[in-house]
């Protein structure tokens, strides 16, 4: 086995712990490890309780943005999922499927759709869905139903959880929002970077200003895979255009409610400038912004 591919945490049905700890999680989180989820359910329970068939299904979802809250609770989001209708094809919808999945097992989902159907709805609380046929789904509230983003927060009872992660990443720059370097060089990012190195970044505060008092917002990191990147040589200044991210109000757990999370992507400066460029989710209008923030910088190793 790849000793960088390890599995610190594991939960039971009823998410107490099996093996691991949340802290190994969120030590591996910290490096900038990537996240991997599996998990096992019951065809008939969860994919068509209709049906006689008792097959058991292995899921292993990628959540390809994390994040770390207070520097000790882990949480994950799938950003490049559709939603499919196993086993034949995809959902009626084309949207997204954010899900997001907590260290100690809860989840949520929010899915702003692509087609623009007319919405009917309204921003706020909603009533809880029937989910009496599938007793393994608790959902705990609904928010914006109707609307062309809505989103819950549940937790399904799957046969356990198994974190996974890969953790090959080093951490080769660190700086403050102000480009102050803190912690690696400049130098060795660049040069890895031109030896053909994956880049990922870890943005601190990312998520403030979704707070209703951003200066007091929970303190959090994100963790995001960059794409292509560029170096100028004369200025010393290093910049990258990330993969898509979402953003979410920091809190612990991680959930979802009305108005408080959004998607969109980010170019990133070694000097702390960001520039944003986001999708309302209920509009599927995006906006430019651009705000400066801590950040460290991974290569592959």
């Amino acid at each position: 086995m790849n000793h960088q591919r390890h599995n610190p945490l594991t939960l039971n049905s009823d998410r107490t712990i099996r093996a691991g700890s949340p802290a190994a999680l969120a030590d591996a989180i910290r490096r900038a490890a990537d996240l991997r989820i599996a998990t096992e359910f019951r065809h008939n329970e969860h994919i068509d309780t209709s049906s006689d068939s008792r097959e058991l299904i292995r899921e292993v979802a990628e959540f390809r943005v994390t994040y770390l809250l207070e520097d000790r609770w882990s949480a994950g989001i799938m950003m490049l999922r559709q939603p499919v209708d196993l086993p034949d094809g995809f959902g009626p919808r084309p949207s997204m499927s954010f899900f997001l999945y907590n260290q100690d097992g809860k989840q949520a989902i929010a899915r702003p759709y692509l087609d623009r159907l007319r919405a009917t709805g309204a921003h706020g609380r909603s009533p809880i869905d029937d989910h009496s046929a599938m007793p393994r789904y608790h959902q705990h509230d609904s928010w914006d139903a109707g609307t062309n983003a809505p989103s819950s927060n549940f937790v399904y009872d799957f046969e356990h959880y198994q974190f996974w992660v890969y953790d090959g990443w080093r951490e080769i720059l660190s700086h403050t929002a102000d480009g102050t370097v803190l912690a690696g060089s400049l130098d060795q990012l660049a040069e890895a970077f031109a030896c053909g190195a994956a880049i990922k970044l870890g943005i601190r505060g990312l998520c403030a200003d979704l707070a209703e008092d951003a200066d007091g917002a929970m303190a959090h990191e994100v963790f995001v895979h960059a794409g292509s990147s560029y170096y100028y040589t004369e200025r010393k200044l290093f910049m990258t255009g990330t993969h898509p991210l979402l953003r979410v109000c920091p809190s612990i757990p991680l959930c979802y409610s009305s108005d408080n999370w959004d998607f969109g992507w980010l170019m990133a400066r070694s000097d702390g400038h960001v520039a944003r460029w986001i999708c309302d989710p209920y509009t599927l209008e995006f906006h430019k912004s651009e705000a400066r923030y801590a950040m460290r910088w991974f290569v592959d190793t």
